[in-house]
């Protein structure tokens, strides 16, 4: 759908985007095409697309798999992509299943989706991803459309002046590149900032306990700027202690979070269970 269109279906909904939804709606044909060519679906992909909005992606994504599973906060919105489906593609209505619902509460959906694509509000974007990676194990691969921002930090590696909780939260689950920056004049309303797409491809998670491993992450990050000795020492009970758990993890204490990949994390945080 076009601007004109757009626009027309939001007005006879009585729809105004909202800040507090994070509501920007893609009105450019042309980007929503390129976003499923670059999610490389496969016709058995059964797609999760979380804040469908008003359909635009949805239209693009249900020629392209076998099923498309929208989760949408606003009930509005929830109650209206189904005729909007049925009004643009009635011979690919059946394919749509639609769950009004915040994605952030989903712990079970109506089919096993094996990829993520979707446009996030800035404000949740991960939040979103990690919850759904933590709950959706059949989930293979993921596309989303966030802040510019937002993107390099999903997809930063250690050292980099971005990396921080985001990147490497993130990286316990998939590998993760941003794949093509998106002009702010594709929505509306237009955005103070650019967006970009991020692709994320599942990998086996490292054989720890995840909670253990990022409750260590977000001590690190906590106060970036010091040591993990000085860093991790609320954390593990004391500044000796935080030494010894690195220490045993091959990992030097005088370092800095920003300079660790999750498998660092990972090691501190078992040689921290072994020795309490």
């Amino acid at each position: 759908m076009g601007p004109v269109e757009i626009r027309a279906l939001a007005e006879s909904l009585g729809v105004r985007p909202t800040k507090k939804l994070g509501q920007n709606f893609v009105h450019d044909p042309n980007t929503v095409r390129r976003i499923v060519a670059t999610a490389d679906l496969a016709p058995d992909d059964v797609v999760l697309e979380v804040g469908p909005g008003l359909g635009s992606l949805t239209l693009a994504l249900l020629p392209a798999c076998a099923a498309v599973v929208a989760v949408e906060i606003d009930p509005v919105l929830a109650a209206r992509l189904p005729a909007t489906v049925e009004d643009r593609a009635p011979e690919l209505a059946d394919r749509l299943t639609v769950v009004c619902d915040d994605a952030m509460k989903v712990s079970t959906l109506p089919l096993a989706p094996t990829a993520l694509v979707a446009n996030l509000p800035y404000n949740v974007a991960v939040p979103v991803v990690l919850h759904l990676l933590a709950v959706v194990p059949t989930l293979r691969r993921v596309l989303v459309m966030v802040q510019a921002e937002v993107a390099d930090r999903m997809a930063a590696g250690p050292g980099g002046r971005v990396y921080g909780v985001p990147s490497v939260k993130i990286a316990w689950y998939a590998s993760a590149r941003r794949v093509a920056t998106v002009p702010r004049a594709v929505f509306w309303p237009v955005p103070n900032v650019d967006s970009a797409l991020v692709l994320l491809e599942r990998r086996e998670q490292p054989d720890a306990d995840r909670d253990a491993v990022f409750a260590v992450i977000d001590a690190a990050f906590a106060q970036r700027r010091k040591t993990l000795r000085a860093a991790l020492a609320g954390w593990a009970g004391s500044a000796a202690a935080a030494e010894a758990a690195l220490v045993a993890a091959g990992v030097d204490p005088g370092a800095r979070g920003e300079q660790l990949a999750v498998g660092d994390f990972v090691r501190i945080a078992q040689h921290a269970h072994t020795r309490r």
